[in-house]
């Protein structure tokens, strides 16, 4: 069996259950031994990330080669394209999450607490993240897969925390129509549906952790 080495609240850790969902493989979660960035668990996953895998004795600690990797070795159902743009618009956009918008929303963890929020900097990064948001609508404009790429399994969880540290730090952004639509194409397929169910309570009690001391 698959064993994975993640934290719960990770956005990337949702980002490959999506994938191991979809493809309806059997997986075993634990955390870091020693806890996430500790020389214990380096000397499993050099590294350190997580989410990290363990297939039989393969240590792949990085989640887009954890996911090329599965889709290679579980090649039903495919998740990139069959044609040479379409794998290469599938990578684009996964990468766009993971390098792009993902940054900017992740920059926000460290302003949720009122005691050390600095509200210049959650300023920037809410119009940061709106302009990302803007620049993905485009992106949407030539990416239309009929079924869950590579491509798609990140925006899920990162889309849950735009969500919900919104009301939280009063971020107030705004969200393109073809984005909106995009969220919602994504909500109807039955693996990502059931991660936001079980991730969404995760993400809430990590906020109501940080604003409510």
């Amino acid at each position: 069996m698959l064993t994975v080495y993640s934290v719960p609240v990770g956005i990337y850790g949702a980002k490959l259950r999506i994938l191991l969902r979809y493809k309806r493989l059997e997986w075993r979660e634990i955390p870091p031994p020693g806890g996430y960035g500790t020389d214990a668990y380096k000397r499993i996953v050099p590294s350190g990330n997580v989410p990290a895998l363990d297939d039989d004795g393969l240590i792949l600690g990085d989640s887009e080669a954890i996911a090329e990797y599965l889709n290679e070795k579980f090649p039903d159902p495919p998740m990139l394209p069959d044609d040479l743009h379409g794998r290469a618009r599938a990578r684009e956009l996964s990468r766009f999450n993971d390098t792009r918008l993902e940054p900017e929303v992740r920059a926000l963890f460290a302003q949720t607490a009122p005691s050390t929020r600095d509200t210049a900097v959650v300023s920037a990064r809410a119009q940061a993240i709106t302009a990302r948001l803007s620049q993905l609508a485009r992106l949407l404009d030539w990416y239309e897969p009929d079924s869950l790429t590579l491509g798609d399994c990140g925006f899920p969880a990162t889309f849950e925390w735009i969500e919900m540290l919104d009301p939280a730090l009063a971020l107030n952004i705004e969200w393109p129509d073809p984005v909106r639509a995009y969220r919602r194409r994504l909500g109807r397929i039955d693996a990502v549906a059931d991660e936001v169910a079980s991730y969404r309570p995760v993400i809430r009690d990590w906020i109501d952790s940080k604003t409510l001391t």
